[in-house]
């Protein structure tokens, strides 16, 4: 070979043999099925996902159901996770930082009452599937990312996918988009401790922000209303974001402590909010607190009911843990069961568990005490776990997980292990 040259591709070799166009053309053809076959798979996964799912768990503002039907979710994360975009789940998108699972965008969504001359400020864009959701919803979407690397992939996405009302840069959330305000609603999709002072003043008067808030693991979402300049607030539900980097964390009072992770509200004594949801656990699916006074701890404990098979029915917690400091932990549960089936080819796991992620949210593994089957009285189980060193962070998990039947627990109780 001459410099320059460089030998023939295969797709090359194959176009400049005559006889093997019809192959070529053959595979094309092939290409152009599956690619339908897979959008066709997508669509399917999608309404089945908002019909059993978010509509099933209480979403119902039919133009919110009607966006997530429309919005190809599974465009805004990695080719290896697609299979996994039409779960009622979070994934990670890297640098730290997730999508959001359909539910809680859709609840999001509904809460913040779009309508179709509003122009929005969205903290946090993240993958862009929640500034595509808001798109056809309403005038204008802002959407404001701080890490560089996700603003730029997200407006590529957006871009692509044309979706020309949203309008995205990359900077510091906090600090708001004061060129373009006031908006008439604001979503933010991260969490500080506090509503930052500068959303609060380019919320226009009479808006609405839904905003998750609090301690980095321990967090509501509120729907808030501007009135005379201040923001008046509705706890909507226990939840769990990622935290609002930047100057919001510089200003965090309170820091998680990865050496020491515990379970909070673990014997369900805190009181139930008006809106029936248990106070330090989020995620809440047929579950409520039983009063009893021969509880095994305190009066109430939690109690788990499922009578369709696959049907979700769990609480989750998330928690610092860094496995550099914690060698072990010792989960514990008291636990009592009746009639609880697994039934074959479903998957679900009547059980209590925690799953480890390392610094990128990625999983590192599910360890469970269980599965609990039939029926039996009080008893305490617990087990020794090893933490995987590169762990940073902890979801328990307890409930039916798609078995039928009833299960309770109480006094859950997670127990370090230092290195």
């Amino acid at each position: 070979m001459t410099k320059g040259e460089r030998p023939l591709s295969k797709s090359e070799r194959v176009m400049t043999n005559p006889s093997s166009i019809f192959t070529f053309t053959a595979l094309l053809l092939s290409s152009a099925v599956l690619f339908a076959q897979t959008a066709t798979q997508f669509e399917s996964a999608r309404h089945r996902m908002v019909d059993e799912v978010v509509a099933g768990a209480g979403v119902k503002n039919p133009r919110v159901l009607q966006a997530i039907r429309d919005t190809p979710r599974h465009e805004f994360v990695a080719m290896n996770l697609r299979k996994q975009a039409y779960f009622d789940m979070a994934l990670p998108i890297g640098f730290q930082q997730t999508i959001s699972s359909p539910f809680i965008v859709a609840y999001m969504t509904e809460s913040l009452d779009p309508q179709p001359t509003d122009k929005v400020l969205e903290i946090g864009t993240g993958s862009g599937y929640q500034a595509a959701v808001l798109s056809p919803l309403v005038k204008e979407v802002y959407s404001i990312e701080i890490v560089e690397g996700l603003g730029r992939k997200a407006e590529r996405t957006l871009k692509q996918l044309r979706y020309t009302n949203v309008f995205t840069k990359v900077g510091d959330g906090f600090k708001g988009w004061p060129e373009h305000a006031p908006f008439n609603k604001i979503i933010v999709t991260c969490s500080p401790e506090g509503p930052p002072q500068p959303l609060i003043d380019q919320l226009a008067e009479g808006g609405l922000m839904v905003i998750p808030a609090g301690q980095r693991y321990q967090q509501t979402l509120y729907l808030m209303r501007k009135k005379n300049g201040k923001l008046e607030k509705e706890a909507l539900r226990p939840t769990l974001f990622v935290p609002m980097t930047g100057t919001a964390e510089d200003l965090r009072r309170v820091k998680p402590d990865p050496s020491n992770p515990q379970a909070a509200n673990g014997n369900f004594e805190e009181a139930v909010g008006e809106n029936g949801f248990i106070p330090g656990w989020y995620y809440q699916r047929q579950a409520e607190i039983t009063t009893d006074r021969l509880a095994p701890e305190g009066e109430h404990f939690v109690t788990f009911k499922n009578e369709e098979a696959g049907r979700s029915s769990h609480l989750l917690q998330g928690l610092p843990i860094d496995g550099r400091e914690v060698a072990e932990i010792e989960l514990s549960a008291v636990v009592k069961h009746t009639n609880v089936f697994v039934n074959l080819g479903e998957d679900a796991l009547p059980s209590v568990g925690i799953t480890f992620y390392d610094e990128n949210r990625n999983d590192l593994g599910h360890n469970w005490i269980g599965p609990f089957r039939g029926s039996a009285d009080w008893s305490r189980v617990k087990k020794r776990i090893r933490v995987p060193i590169q762990a940073r962070e902890g979801l328990l998990r307890l409930g039916l997980f798609g078995a039928t039947g009833e299960l309770s627990f109480d006094s859950v109780i997670i127990e370090p292990i230092s290195r």
